[in-house]
This record gives C-alpha cells, structure tokens and sequence, in this order.
C-alpha cells in the first residue's frame, strides 16, 4: 500500500514519519515534493574507483543557479530530511524535471526503513542545465511494509549535504587471480 497525501500529513503530524522541514502545500496526492538543496559534490579523477574512497569537489549553488554539464554526475542533497521507521520510501525525479532532460535517482530510488537524513541525489543531465537550490526536483512516495523491521544502520545514516560513495566500504581487497 502507498500513502496517500493526507496521510502523508497525518504521519508526519503524529510522528510516524519526519519529513523536516515540513510544508504541507508539497504534499501530492500520493507523494511528497522534496527540493534541492545548496551543495553539489563531482568526483575529480578522471577514474572512479569503486574499491577506494575518492576526491570530490564541493560546489555551492549561487542565487544565479548552477547549470550542469552533460557527461558530469553530481552528487547534491535535498532540502529536507526524511525518514521513517515504519514506510518504505523512495524517491524519483519530478516530472517536470525529466522533461528538462535531468536524471535523478535512476539507479538508487529505495530508502530504508529506520534512515533519517538528507537524501543524496544523483543528478545527470542530457544537455546543459540551469538548476536552482531550493527547487523541487524530486518527489518520495511512502509504502507501508509488512513483517519484522530490522532498522537501517548504516553509513548514510544522519546524512547532511552530498555523500559519495561509501562502497569501498562494503568491500575487500581484491585477490589476484592466477593466470
């Protein structure tokens, strides 16, 4: 089951779900609008490795906009924090967005019960684009989940700002293998 719109409101009302800050004129009937916050990360080495922490470069987003560059992926944030220990969320791009020719979240939309903080946003543009913080670019809808609930605890957690990645957490050192 999804949340509709005013039950989005009334679970943030009675604590069952945060969304800060809250404005209830972002509420859709089954979503929540969230918007782009003021910081933008890109990787700046020419190779991403996916086995080792890598080098970003922070960007803030003037009153004048940023315009993102085709080919880039940033890394930005969203305005609000939002988390529940009861919904499943997960968050797409708006619309409105995706016919300017930015994709957002495309690969990592689910968030997970018991996370609480800003959602990191992949943004890719198809051509040059012009965004603003502060502008709703993405909307999370809310589906109630069934069984035990085991908590996320894990690295993202309490998020504040743009996070790369954190995979070469998740992994160890490759062994060589013989030829």
């Amino acid at each position: 089951m999804i949340l509709t719109g005013p039950e989005i409101n009334a679970a943030v009302a009675d604590g069952r779900l945060r969304i800060t800050p809250f404005a209830p004129d972002q509420t859709n009937p089954n979503s929540y609008n969230v918007r782009l916050g003021s910081t933008l990360l890109t990787y700046t080495t020419k190779v991403i490795d996916a086995h080792h922490p890598n080098p970003t470069r922070s960007v803030r987003i003037g009153k004048d906009g940023h315009v993102l560059q085709p080919g880039e992926l940033y890394l930005g944030h969203t305005v609000e924090e939002v988390g529940s220990d009861l919904f499943v969320p997960l968050l797409f791009g708006r619309s409105s967005v995706g016919r300017l020719g930015l994709f957002v979240e495309i690969t990592a939309p689910i968030g997970d019960i018991g996370f609480h903080g800003q959602w990191t946003l992949m943004l890719s543009p198809i051509r040059p684009l012009r965004v603003y913080a502060g502008m709703k670019i993405g909307q999370v809808m809310f589906f109630v989940s069934t069984g035990d609930v085991d908590l996320y605890r894990g690295k993202y957690q309490g998020a504040a700002g743009p996070q790369p990645s954190g995979y070469w957490r998740d992994t160890t050192p490759v062994q060589a293998v013989a030829s």
